[in-house]
């Protein structure tokens, strides 16, 4: 992977919370972390918004060509 140089400045607080939260990792190790859990965040985000957006276009008691969902799970939850 390649790498990138980053120099910037953060809030002191911020980042001495980092470092006591994990000891033993380098700072160039932490802003990784902090780069992967924002970009987690933010798939999981699209995922939520995509799932919304089928839902709003195919609500759940409104039948299409596999039946009822509503029934269907009104009916899974009696058993």
């Amino acid at each position: 992977m390649a790498r990138t140089r980053v120099s910037t400045t953060v809030d002191e607080e911020l980042l001495d919370a980092a470092r006591r939260a994990m000891p033993d990792a380098r700072d160039s190790s932490l802003l990784e972390a902090a780069l992967e859990a924002l970009l987690r965040t933010h798939r999981d985000t699209e995922i939520d918004a995509a799932y919304a957006k089928a839902y709003a276009e195919q609500p759940l008691d409104e039948a299409d060509a596999w039946g009822d969902l509503a029934a269907w799970r009104e009916a899974a939850g009696t058993r």
